[in-house]
């Protein structure tokens, strides 16, 4: 499994998350397979725009994702993940990457539902 999460900085699992995936300098990329990491990477975010964070969602999808961790996540963009088959995880609880690993490692982060959208972000 890829799992990308939007992070303030490239600094691996230690990276602090970003608020708002769309707008996050960079992704932090962790390859997982069972329940071991396999390999971390980054790529800079190319920036989005455009209504709904269409292009982001986009950009998400190019790097391979399976996966992606927020802290929050607007209605059209979490709509965006599903119909192209990126699972939307929520942690709004871990200031880093490497907590929020941990947590969906051990089935302990939630997948997103409609329900849980909002118009704003915790981190």
């Amino acid at each position: 499994m890829r799992v990308v999460i939007p992070t303030n900085t490239p600094d691996g699992l230690l990276a602090k998350r970003g608020a708002h995936f769309g707008k996050a300098p960079f992704y932090v990329i962790v390859d997982i397979e069972g329940n071991e990491i396999k390999d971390v990477s980054f790529a800079e975010n190319p920036g989005h725009s455009g209504g709904a964070c269409g292009n982001a969602v986009e950009n998400i999808k190019n790097l391979g994702a399976d996966a992606l961790i927020v802290s929050g996540i607007g209605p059209n963009p979490l709509m965006g993940f599903n119909r192209i088959g990126i699972k939307v995880y929520y942690d709004g609880e871990s200031p880093i990457v490497e907590e929020s690993i941990k947590k969906l490692i051990k089935g302990n982060l939630q997948e997103m539902s409609p329900d849980m959208s909002c118009s704003h972000h915790r981190y």
